[in-house]
């Protein structure tokens, strides 16, 4: 009988994890103009968990964020090389429609950036868009639910006209985090979500993402190691434009293997 070993070989990687790759890349290159930012980064991303990616400023974190849904195509003499999967489909092969991907892949910036509209326009933007409500009260349950699920419907109930502008900053990233989900993505790519918050919003939002996990596979950029080891369960840390560990998140901080990544976690550099 003929066995499949590279099938085995994947079934073992993955062991009795239910959770299979939800994002998969595969010697991928990143470049501005003539100089890389990243080289051959491989890396799995399982489904409905936490991924963290960390390193020092500089390192291609965020370049490798904005691979994941394209957002890197509207960057002047930026090149992306090697292949990125989502549920094993390539999202560069030719033929991919960008905009659909960026409604499956969804992206939640490091400064809050909520439209000049309502709160209620900021969430039924999207789902406009990509026509997903067929009456004014479909689009009232995707509103609300969507302001339910980034834990702000409490809050905002009663002033859904107000301006999304007027909310304090923390209000403004879940703001945005409802907008994200409203169009239904599958994956929420976060590019430091917190940084410009303060600590009490600031735990309201990984509250928040601990939840969303549930439902949504995200990938979080982010320069604290406390809240990469708080949030996330799956931890990958790059240096210098390469990816130089992946695994769990508690063996990543507390026996990595490269020494690059125990000088990072342990603060000698970054």
């Amino acid at each position: 009988m003929h066995t499949d070993v590279s099938a085995n070989a994947r079934v073992n990687a993955q062991g009795l994890n239910s959770k299979p790759h939800k994002v998969t890349a595969e010697g991928v290159n990143v470049f501005y103009g003539n100089k890389q930012a990243l080289n051959q980064v491989n890396l799995d991303i399982p489904s409905n968990m936490v991924t963290a990616l960390i390193g020092p400023s500089g390192c291609g974190k965020s370049t490798f964020l904005r691979c994941l849904n394209r957002m890197n195509d509207v960057v002047d003499g930026c090149r992306v090389e090697g292949e990125i999967c989502l549920d094993g489909e390539n999202i560069y092969a030719r033929g991919v429609d960008v905009v659909h991907l960026r409604a499956r892949v969804g992206m939640v910036f490091q400064k809050p950036n909520p439209f000049p509209k309502s709160i209620y326009d900021n969430v039924a933007y999207g789902p406009r868009i990509h026509g997903l409500a067929k009456s004014r009260t479909d689009m009232d349950e995707i509103v609300m639910t969507s302001l339910e699920k980034a834990g702000l419907l409490d809050e905002v109930r009663d002033r859904l006209d107000a301006p999304g502008t007027g909310l304090s900053g923390g209000q403004q990233q879940r703001l945005c985090i409802a907008r994200a989900i409203a169009v239904e993505p599958e994956v929420i790519l976060m590019d430091e979500p917190c940084s410009a918050l303060d600590p009490i919003a600031t735990a309201k939002i990984e509250e928040l993402i601990d939840e969303l996990k549930e439902n949504y596979t995200i990938i979080m950029v982010t320069h604290s190691m406390q809240q990469a080891a708080r949030v996330s369960q799956k931890t990958a840390f790059f240096h210098l434009g390469e990816l130089v560990e992946q695994g769990d998140t508690t063996d990543i901080f507390t026996k990595p293997v490269d020494e690059r990544t125990k000088a990072y976690v342990t603060g000698r550099i970054g």
